[in-house]
């Protein structure tokens, strides 16, 4: 199968809106090389050295390289893409160079371009996210390792909305919970929460390459061999009562599942939503208080947010 590579020549600070206009209108996998993160990973104390010249091929900058099959029409996307980029200043980002091009690449060829930029990654003091084909070392016995393949699923734990879910992940589990993972990606937010302590897992995705990529990688995880991954659209027809909903997807995927969510969410069950960009928070929170939920925890990093929410008459 072919993919074309759409290609963005832009500022660092602009990597995750970027990406995200990206996955909004169809990518199915996106790639950034960020000067600023070579440098950051020449002195990560929890990643591998690298060699500057052999691992950084842009001198400045950022480019986010996203994938589309050949089914996607991209003429009838391509302006939008330059459009809501070209938007971005208005937010307060540089773009940089914004320069866009396009070329054909092979599935095979995709599927491994991007091994050299993914290096263990210390996401806080106990999870520790690493890539399948590299040896490392605990640094202490608390550390837990996730052993990652993305593959060509999003999620390999190194965007920012990821490593705020990990985070509200470790603030809400507590031990023995039911967690549901909605648009499950490569599966990392299923296998952290059996190293947090949960006690059942199911994750959903509607992308079959997702699904394939997250049962292996639970392969590649003792602690995760139980979890339960198949392919389902949100939770649309699922009716197991959970003690944590997780979802690491778009704002505006979110707001299609909060009903099921607040349906199946025990009474003193909680929703971590992730994937909301500054400027979508506020339709998020206005949807989730018009279905019942309330704000417990609001976590971000640059301008991306997760939010952990809780059942508006838990206290009464």
């Amino acid at each position: 199968m072919q993919w074309n590579e759409v290609k963005v020549a832009t500022a660092s600070e602009a990597v995750e809106a970027v990406s995200n206009i990206l996955m909004e209108l169809g990518a199915s996998g996106v790639m950034i090389e960020d000067v600023l993160d070579v440098e950051n990973f020449k002195s990560d104390a929890y990643g591998e050295l690298l060699d500057k010249e052999n691992y950084q091929t842009i001198e400045e900058g950022a480019e986010v390289t996203a994938y589309y099959p050949e089914t996607i029409f991209l003429p009838e996307i391509l302006p939008q893409i330059k459009a809501r980029i070209s938007q971005l200043p208005e937010f307060g980002l540089a773009i940089g160079a914004n320069q866009v091009t396009i070329a054909q690449v092979s599935e095979e060829n995709w599927a491994t371009a991007w091994k050299k930029y993914y290096h263990p990654v210390n996401i806080s003091r106990f999870l520790t996210i690493v890539p399948s084909w590299q040896e490392y070392t605990p640094k202490h016995p608390e550390e837990k390792i996730i052993t990652l393949d993305p593959g060509m699923a999003f999620g390999t734990g190194t965007h920012p909305t990821t490593r705020l879910t990990l985070q509200a992940l470790e603030v809400v589990l507590q031990g023995g919970e039911t967690v549901l993972d909605v648009g499950t990606g490569s599966g990392v937010l299923s296998i952290a929460s059996k190293y947090l302590g949960a006690n059942e897992v199911y994750a959903y995705d509607l992308d079959e390459v997702a699904v394939r990529a997250a049962k292996e990688n639970m392969d590649l995880n003792p602690v995760a061999k139980d979890v339960v991954v198949a392919a389902n659209d949100l939770l649309k027809g699922i009716n197991q009562p959970a003690d944590v909903i997780v979802a690491n997807i778009l704002a505006d995927i979110i707001v299609l599942m909060i009903e099921d969510a607040y349906r199946l969410l025990k009474a003193n069950g909680r929703l971590i939503v992730s994937g909301i960009i500054e400027e979508k928070k506020a339709m998020v929170l206005a949807e989730m208080a018009k279905a019942g939920f309330e704000v417990e925890q609001l976590f971000n990093q640059k301008d991306w947010y997760a939010i952990i929410l809780k059942k508006a008459d838990e206290d009464e």
